[in-house]
């Protein structure tokens, strides 16, 4: 007798289990803290820093099941990364590679690697891939327009999505850029729909597809697993900037923390956004989070 195999196993796409939040700046100075979060949706208290205290890094997923935080300024702008492991340990610095900058924005590709893109006061629009083993590449030239304060997510279970931000001079904007699963960033995506904004958050849910939310509104955007970003919908729980999101329980995601409030969104593998539930942690924003294993 062969096996049954339940329907569409084969094809099934999840995500990782866990997921950290970490460094940012709470009222005053900077911190390298972090917080986990549980299978379940549920944030730990703060967990003791590890590397350089600093806000506006970026995070994504590599290797399958583990995570890297990197760049970030403390005023002096930096490409030093923190590696963090399928056990959620983060580790000291690893001298950096690529241009030094903030503000920018990473989620992971072709199913084990990551990908740095965009940033810094001069607007950049290069990229830095993360290999399977957490090896930052060199810049690879730019594609698509510089902006800072974008961010990133998976879709499409080995595809990313780099979108929103601001442009100097010109103000927000709701372009999109395609990751391919090779990690290669096609052009810009003039947005027809969705609020132009920052400093938002961005985050894979339903194993194979995403969301930004948040960004001086509640508003949020679904991107189904074709890499189609949806108009908005209307915004569950408190308005805020500067805050993270990162994927929990393979399929669902989680947004949290900003300045002053360390309040939380959880996702359903349906994309719906939950009501605020209270925070764990110091409150702080310009943080990141990932998930892993």
């Amino acid at each position: 007798m062969f096996p049954i195999i339940p329907a569409n196993s084969a094809t099934a796409v999840s995500g990782n289990d866990e997921g950290i939040f970490g460094f940012g700046q709470p009222g005053g100075g900077l911190v390298s803290t972090t917080n986990l979060v549980s299978n379940a949706g549920v944030v730990s208290s703060d967990v003791a820093g590890v590397g350089t205290a600093r806000y506006y890094p970026a995070a994504c997923e590599y290797g399958g099941d583990k995570g890297i935080f990197g760049y970030g300024t403390d005023g002096t702008d930096y490409s030093l990364t923190n590696l963090v492991s399928n056990t959620g340990v983060v580790s000291s610095d690893v001298t950096g590679v690529g241009t030094a900058r903030n503000n920018l924005a990473a989620c992971e590709y072709g199913g084990d690697k990551g990908i740095f893109g965009f940033g810094g006061d001069a607007n950049h629009s290069m990229t830095n891939l993360v290999s399977n083993t957490g090896v930052v590449s060199t810049d690879v030239t730019g594609v698509g327009q510089g902006r800072r304060g974008l961010r990133a997510c998976e879709y499409g279970g080995d595809k990313g999505i780099f979108g929103f931000g601001y442009v100097s001079h010109s103000g927000d904007v709701s372009i999109t850029n395609l990751v391919s699963n090779a990690g290669v960033v096609a052009s810009d995506q003039a947005a027809t729909t969705g609020t132009a904004r920052n400093s938002l958050a961005a985050c894979g849910y339903g194993g194979d597809k995403g969301i930004f939310g948040f960004g001086d509104t509640a508003v949020t955007n679904l991107v189904s697993n074709t890499g189609v970003v949806a108009s908005d919908t209307a915004g569950v729980g408190t308005v805020r900037s500067g805050l993270a999101a990162c994927e929990y329980g393979q399929d669902k995601g989680i947004f949290s923390f900003t300045k002053n409030n360390d309040v939380t969104n959880l996702v359903s593998n349906t994309g719906v956004v939950a009501t605020d539930v209270a925070g764990v942690g110091t409150a702080r924003y310009m943080l990141a989070a990932c998930s892993f294993n």
